[in-house]
Order: structure tokens, then sequence, then C-alpha cells
């Protein structure tokens, strides 16, 4: 028997979700199952003692050693129907995740480009996606070893392997534009101490990410899925395969570099002389790149945020990372309204929708794939990140902050109409960003979508008792 409650056992829960690992790379196994009760005795392996029929499941326990190799698995509804779960426990499920992210393609911008019809295989048929196993390791041949764990025996058995997607992260953790990633994320209440992750943003509680617990929201739970045992402790997630163009991207820059710096007040956002503390030994027109790449961001592409510091990435003094909020910038004059990070997260700063501050953070386990752009040596290989996006509601969080804040920009009357510069689904015919100077406002238009998804899933994190579970009807 299974009852919720306030404390949390962090054995129960997959440990990707609470925590990341900061291994070098990641690979997604994307199986189809072909042997239901082959595939649920697998499934209860993960959590069992015989190593020999499965890798184990990584918990989110806290480790005395980090371990070689991490693994976790994520099934889709159509891999819950699949494995032969009663339809009452099928029905217990929300819609989003039911419907699946091919068919919700258009609250999330998936069109055009980035449409479902043009997606990679296997996801253009999502019925045939049932789970992603997910390995984290330092090497290929890491990677390589727990794949054949994983397929052997009770595994070869169960699944039709479909596809395989591998990241591997660059030097200094950045992305394909030149960012550097996974910087802020929502810190715990009862997980983390605030001491050591310095930000003003409170606690996000465990409702967050994990079914059963308190949410943001006073007095509201998500819906678990049943029974109790399933759903309890899981999450869901949006795994999204989104190809960059970063040539694209860095042609962009160059045209609205020489643009700015025929605007009259060009001075207001590159001072004379301060091409340097940007990029030394760099033209004025390849310090105000960097500064248009800071605005469309909201953070210079060494991470840090233009909230502390507007003027330079390497301030004479050094800034925190995270320790910074949006409430005294009303204008957007440090950190543009529509810059992404502030878009994606507006942290305390004043919305529309002033009850939903807070209220859609994501876990974000991100790795890139494809080599590393060389700007010089433009090529068209593709290249991209592999994302996931965990919360505790794909509706109320994920799919919210892709339609309402990304793509439509509800949160507030300056952004309503225009899309994300990053990752919204732009046409440059129409799309712009604005952003405002000491004595006036600057727009950019013409901007091209920069990300197009080429293939992604929701998948429900089930905790390892749900796991034992599935494994227990085999």
């Amino acid at each position: 028997m299974v009852t919720t409650s306030t404390i949390l056992d962090r054995a129960d829960v997959q440990g990707n979700i609470l925590q990341g690992y900061h291994t070098q790379r990641v690979r997604h196994l994307v199986l189809r199952v072909v042997d239901a009760a082959a595939a649920r005795r697998w499934i209860g392996a993960t959590v069992g003692d015989d190593r020999a029929l499965a890798p184990a499941i990584t918990s989110a326990a806290p480790w005395s050693d980090k371990p070689d190799t991490c693994f976790n698995i994520g099934i889709t509804f159509a891999g819950l129907r699949a494995l032969g779960l009663p339809t009452a426990t099928l029905d217990s499920f929300p819609t989003p995740f039911v419907q699946g992210m091919a068919s919700r393609s258009v609250k999330l911008g998936d069109v055009g480009e980035s449409a479902p019809d043009t997606w990679i295989e296997p996801f253009r048929d999502a019925e045939r996606v049932h789970i992603i196993a997910s390995i984290y390791a330092d090497s290929q041949a890491l990677l390589d070893e727990v794949q054949r764990h994983a397929l052997e025996r009770a595994g070869g058995a169960a699944f039709e392997l479909i596809g395989v997607l591998d990241g591997a992260l660059f030097d200094g953790d950045t992305v394909h534009f030149g960012y550097r990633d996974n910087i802020s994320q929502p810190r715990f209440d009862g997980i983390h101490d605030p001491s050591r992750f310095p930000d003003p943003q409170p606690l996000a509680p465990l409702g967050t990410v994990l079914l059963g617990h308190p949410t943001a929201f006073e007095g509201v739970t998500w819906r678990v899925p049943q029974p109790v045992q399933l759903g309890y402790n899981g999450a869901f997630n949006a795994l999204r395969i989104l190809a960059q163009d970063s040539s694209g991207f860095e042609t962009f820059l160059d045209r609205a570099a020489a643009l700015v710096l025929d605007d009259p007040h060009a001075e207001e956002l590159l001072r004379p002389g301060a091409e340097a503390a940007i990029t030394p030994n760099g033209t004025r027109h390849d310090a105000m790149r960097e500064v248009v790449a800071a605005k469309l961001c909201g953070r210079w592409r060494n991470g840090t945020p233009l909230e502390l510091s507007p003027d330079s990435p390497s301030p004479a003094s050094p800034v925190s990372d995270t320790d910074f909020d949006y409430v005294d910038d009303g204008t957007g004059l440090r950190c543009p309204i529509g810059a992404h990070t502030r878009r994606c997260n507006p942290r305390g700063a004043k919305i529309v929708q002033r009850v939903a501050n807070g209220t859609r953070r994501l876990v974000r386990r991100g790795m890139p794939y494809g080599p590393r752009f060389d700007r010089d040596h433009p090529d068209e290989v593709e290249r991209g990140l592999l994302g996931n996006f965990i919360c505790a509601d794909l509706a109320a969080q994920f799919e919210s902050i892709q339609y309402d804040w990304l793509n439509l920009g509800l949160q507030h009357p300056d952004l309503t109409g225009t899309n994300d510069p990053l990752l919204g689904a732009n046409d440059p015919a129409e799309s712009r960003f604005d952003f405002p100077t000491a004595s006036g406002t600057m727009t950019l238009s013409g901007l091209p979508r920069f990300v197009r998804t080429r293939g992604g899933a929701y998948t429900f994190l089930p905790s390892l008792t749900a796991l034992r579970h599935i494994g227990a009807e085999a």
C-alpha cells in the first residue's frame, strides 16, 4: 500500500528529475514493445536485484561516490498501452500526455518546418515510440556497454530498438549558438540548501515536478494517475530534438550588428572604447554582435546575466549567475522584456498573469548533438539539442510556456504578437525583437526561425515503486 506524504523518499524517485548527472555524454534508446509480458519483466528487473537481467535504474538517493553510468526510463502513453496496463489506469492519465506531443503540435509551435510530418524517424509515427531508455556516462564505450546490457536477454526479447539519439557536451557547458547553458534550475524545498545556490526565487515545492506533492498553487496538487503506486512520485517529460541553425544565427548577428551600428543611438549600447571588454582584439562590429546576442538571450554568451552586467560579459567585480531579479527593471533597459531567458522565466517581474510567476518552472536536462559549429568553416551538418523538459503538469507548465510565453508573448503587453527570438516560431516577414535604450526603442526585424523541432515525445517518468508495480503485472 502506498500513501502520499510530504516527506520524500528520494530513493523512490528517478534520479534525473531532481538532480543533473553532469556526465559528458548521453544516449537515448527509443524502444518499441514487441512482447508485453517480457517488457514488463524487464521493467521489473531494472528495480530488482538481478543485474544480469537489466541495468539498474538510477534513483535520486544521495551518492557516496558518483557512479560511472546512470540509467533511467520514460514511457509514452502508447507504451503504457502496449505494456497492457488496465483501461482504468490508462484513463486516469491527463489529456496532453494521452494525446502525445505530435497531436499538440500547433499549441507547441511545431508548424511548418517543425511540423510532425517533417520529423525524423521513428518520431514521425508516435504509436511506435513506447519507451525512451536514457544512458548517461563520460565515454562512448560505457554507453555501448550499458546499451548491450539493456538489450540482451529479457530486453532483447521484449523490445525492438527503433532509434538511437547521442549527445555530448562541449567544453564549458556551451550549446551550438555559443551560449553557456544549464545555469538556472529550480531548487527544491527540502532538497537543496539555498545557501549553496544564491537565487532570490522562492524554493520550488516538490509538486513542481513530482506528482502527489504540494504545488506553487495553494491547496492544489496535480491529478495522480491511478493506482496511487503507479502515479505517486512520478513526473512527466517532454523530450525534444531541436535542430539549431548555427550558420543562420551567426549570419543574423552579422546583419543585426551592422544595422545597430548605423543607428544614431548605437553608442548607448556600446560606448566607444568598450569593445575590448567584450571582444579583446576584435572590431567594433565584433563587439556589437555580442551585444545583440546578449540582448536576444538575456545573458552574455559566457552566461553572465545582463541584469547584473548590462555593459560587459566580464565585469570588474564578479557577479552571480543566478542571484538576480527583474523586479526593478520594468522597462527592460538592462535585460529586454522579450529576451529568451526573461520570457521563459520572468522571475519577480510584473506580468499580466501575475499569479503565474514561479508556477511554470521546468527542470531542464539537455545535451548538444552534432559537431561544434565553426563560424570560419560553415557546413550543412545538422546539429542541435537533445532537450528534456520535466514537470508535473504538461499543460500548465511546459505547454503554457511554449504557447503563452514563447510564441504569443501573453505575459506582457509589449510582447503580445511576438515570438521568442531564439526558440520561437518566427517568420522573417513579420518577426521583430524590441529592446529599449535610454533614448528610445530599437527594433530588429526579419528574424528567421533559428530552432526547428526534429522529433519528440511526451513520456511518464515512473517512480521506482511504479516500475515494480508494472513489473509485477508480468
